[in-house]
């Protein structure tokens, strides 16, 4: 079997984010529609978001693949490097305001299931934008300017990175995307 490439990884990644996306789309219809949602799904995709899209996957692109761009000659402001690092600190904003509206919907506050779908819509907006983004402009950048010596570096990191996030976290997650997306799709066909 051929390894992945770091580039390969990271768009991998990205496929698993947008099942939850999925998701996040099909949860905000639920909602608007009257239909209440367990607070305990909304809490795990804050624990997604926050442990896979960001800690596992954002994370290798800032302290790994930035840092190894940057060092071939991309500046670390501006585009793409300063855009993408600006939304990923967004994208953690974004997080955190879902996370308190989860709060107030679990109190039944006023207001509360129309902050939840906001989020929702939100992050259902922001992340597939932000990986176009990634996908056509950085990961493009990245093969043309990394030497493979760069690549098998990262890979190395990458997989350290994998290592002390835990395989069964990193499968708990991706299970959960795939049962999320799952239904969504069941969703759609309703």
């Amino acid at each position: 079997m051929i390894e992945q490439g770091p580039v390969e990884i990271l768009e991998a990644e990205h496929r698993v984010i947008l099942k939850v996306v999925a998701g996040l789309v099909m949860l905000a219809d639920r909602l608007e529609g009257g239909e209440d949602v367990e607070p305990a799904t909304l809490d795990k995709i804050v624990e997604f978001l926050r442990v896979f899209a960001d800690r596992c996957h954002h994370g290798k692109e800032e302290s790994l693949l930035f840092p190894a761009l940057e060092r071939r000659g991309v500046p670390a402001s501006g585009c793409p490097l300063g855009g993408l690092t600006m939304e990923h600190q967004k994208g953690r904003q974004m997080v955190g305001e879902f996370a308190n509206a989860i709060r107030e919907y679990e109190r039944n506050e006023q207001g509360a299931r129309d902050n939840v779908v906001k989020a929702l819509r939100a992050l259902g907006a922001f992340y597939p934008n932000h990986i176009w983004k990634e996908d056509y402009l950085l990961f493009p950048l990245a093969g043309k300017l990394l030497p493979p010596e760069d690549q098998n570096n990262l890979r190395v990191q990458f997989d350290a990175v994998e290592h002390e996030l835990g395989h069964e976290t990193h499968e708990r997650l991706v299970h959960f995307a795939e049962e999320l997306q799952d239904k969504a799709a069941t969703a759609g066909c309703a």
